[in-house]
């Protein structure tokens, strides 16, 4: 069966959803979360784990800390690049604070920092705040 591997952010359920179906709204078969969001979705180590590995959509994540000034600052920033950019990735947020192991698996060494996961591996990171503009510029989806 042709489609995209998402995995649901929610239960963490791996769902294949036919390409011509990412920009109506699929939601999980599972539990029915939404699987594309419009906004940045907070995620814990190991979805995010899971949708890195197994997602066929091109998958960011902001590494942050809420007592991150520049994280806080670029927050909104980032929720306005996940609407933008809806349907062709997904930007997902990871609190580093509640994730530690998290933030020490994927080499984070200052934040925010995003990091772009694209066929199960890493392909690029940026590391300090940024607007929505220059977040989509980077991206370059």
């Amino acid at each position: 069966m042709a489609g995209k591997k998402l995995t649901c952010l929610e239960c963490g359920q791996v769902n294949r959803v036919p390409e011509e179906k990412l920009a109506a709204g699929p939601k999980c078969g599972t539990c029915g979360a939404a699987l594309i969001s419009s906004k940045a979705v907070e995620v814990d180590a190991a979805t995010l784990a899971k949708a890195a590995q197994n997602d066929d959509v091109p998958l960011v994540v902001d590494f942050w800390a809420p007592w991150c000034g520049p994280c806080r600052m670029m927050a909104p920033e980032f929720s306005k690049a996940a609407k933008s950019l809806q349907g062709k990735v997904r930007l997902v947020k990871l609190n580093t604070e509640e994730h530690q192991a998290a933030g020490m698996k994927y080499g984070i060494r200052g934040i925010p920092t995003m990091v772009e996961f694209a066929g199960g591996r890493e392909v690029k990171r940026q590391s300090g705040a940024m607007r929505e503009d220059q977040i989509v510029s980077w991206i370059g989806a």
